[in-house]
């Protein structure tokens, strides 16, 4: 499978925003660069108004930090930049340490797949503060995208009850990176495959495809147009039906279907790209029955979501496989995730940890303290609660959360549960350590993690919420710091 690097043949260390290298060069005039420190990637709210988010993009992740170097063409641009004064922005000591910079992080993560939760962290960073700053810009870019997209995946997929959902985006995605990251995510989150041949090729997705509405224009009429892409592709006989008429394209697809067997061969189905979804796949099954052709599928497209889906479904659609495209892969009702990274903990000069927080007028803004990690408790068939502690105080010393949102919502997890942590060790001083997975297994993750959630919360509409809080003494902790950050006597 292709490393970032096998994309853009190039580390991407200045995929970034200049406020990382400014405060990287502060730092490093301050002579705090080596200062350690503590960052989390996290999110405030579940996308698409529903209960849970599926995580993707680690492995991009894992290939920018196992590239991460800033090339001699990078330090030259950085040497042209300006300040305010036409004088050079940074200094040539300051890139010199970036020419010779070589990452130095612990990175923990939640493996891709994983069903994840408002302010829990994703990806936890340790290591000198100048190198954990530097990442944050492109660690969010990776991960925020492909939660998404993996998210919306797995709504799709859930809403078709299994049918297979095949991913049709990449002529309308956002550019090339995307088309191709969101082809990934889209296969972590439930989608079968996609028409998108680059990434087949870079991710090992199955690709599927068969023609357009051009293929039955350039002929004189529509059957000779399938008679034609019949005799061509007799393997991959998917007709397109309605560039004219559809019922009469069900019964131009029959005809080609019946010269197809004689030769050996068997029709795979029909395409619906417009009109009465419902309907006409209830028309064409009847069609296609009554031909003798009951195995033939029906694939439906035009601007499916989960919730036309869904519709379609309760309206006795007979659709078998779906393609979806634009609002897959551009997320269309929610374009952004809204991942955040934030600095939990700081050494000070003696060299001991000192918890940070940053405060706001929005308690879902407020940060929590920390070296933060999530510890999911099972019943023995599903997941029944989640609680964020802090590894710098040790194992936790109570089963009872706190809503990071309402301090009056507590709930205890009892011993009868077992529980385990999610965030897992993927680089240590610098080096990735986690064993690439393939696409496959990190969808069955996905799939399998989805499983262990009471239904309520898998529901596309006002579902139910997952419960998740904080250890009840990181609560207090946390709280302490705010009333000190505000001047209230304590």
């Amino acid at each position: 499978m292709a490393k970032l690097i096998d994309i853009y043949r190039t580390p991407l260390a200045l995929l970034t925003d200049l406020y990382q290298l400014t405060m990287a060069y502060g730092y490093w005039k301050m002579g705090r660069a080596e200062r350690e420190a503590i960052f989390h990637l996290f999110f405030r709210k579940n996308p698409f108004g529903g209960g849970y988010t599926v995580a993707a993009g680690l492995q991009y992740v894992l290939d920018y930090l196992d590239a991460f170097r800033f090339s001699a063409e990078d330090i030259e641009y950085l040497a042209e930049l300006e300040g305010n004064d036409g004088q050079p922005l940074f200094e040539p000591g300051f890139l010199d340490y970036l020419a010779q910079l070589k990452l130095r992080c612990d990175v923990d993560a939640v493996p891709e797949g994983t069903v994840v939760f408002p302010h829990q962290p994703l990806v936890r960073v340790k290591g000198p503060i100048l190198h954990c700053q530097i990442l944050e810009t492109a660690l969010l870019n990776f991960i925020n995208f492909q939660s998404l997209i993996a998210t919306k995946a797995a709504r799709i997929s859930t809403a078709t009850g299994g049918e297979p959902v095949l991913e049709f985006g990449l002529r309308r995605a956002q550019g090339i990176d995307g088309a191709l990251a969101a082809s990934r995510a889209a296969y972590i989150g439930g989608c079968d495959a996609t028409s998108n041949v680059l990434a087949g090729k870079l991710f090992g997705i199955p690709v599927k495809g068969t023609h357009a509405h051009s293929w039955v224009m350039s002929f004189d009429d529509e059957l000779s147009a399938f008679e034609n892409y019949a005799a061509a592709m007799p393997n991959n006989c998917v007709f397109l039906v309605d560039t004219y008429d559809t019922i009469d394209g069900i019964r131009n697809a029959v005809h080609v279907g019946r010269r197809l067997r004689e030769q050996g061969h068997e029709m795979v189905g029909v395409r619906l790209d417009s009109g009465d979804l419902a309907y006409l796949s209830i028309e064409a099954r009847r069609l296609l029955d009554e031909a003798g052709f009951p195995s033939a599928v029906i694939v439906a497209s035009n601007d499916l979501d989960e919730g036309i889906i869904a519709g379609l479904k309760q309206q006795g659609a007979k659709v078998a496989v779906w393609g979806v495209g634009t609002k897959l892969v551009t997320a269309y009702d929610q374009p952004a995730l809204g991942g955040v990274y934030k600095l939990g903990a700081m050494k000070n000069e003696m060299g001991d940890w000192e918890p940070k927080v940053k405060l706001s007028e929005q308690a879902i803004k407020t940060s929590t303290p920390g070296m933060l990690q999530v510890r999911r408790f099972h019943n023995g068939q599903n997941a029944v609660g989640d609680m964020i502690y802090d590894e710098l105080a040790g194992e936790p010393e109570t089963a009872v959360i706190v809503d990071p949102l309402d301090t009056t919502r507590r709930l205890l997890l009892g011993d009868d549960l077992s529980s385990a942590n999610l965030l897992m060790p993927v680089v240590r001083d610098g080096t990735v350590v986690q064993v690439p997975e393939d696409l496959a297994t990190i969808r069955a993750r996905a799939k399998y993690q989805l499983s262990l959630f009471h239904t309520g919360i898998r529901r596309h509409l006002n579902p139910h919420e997952y419960p998740v809080g904080l250890e009840q003494s990181l609560h207090n902790r946390k709280t302490q710091l705010i009333l000190k950050a505000r001047g209230v006597a304590i």
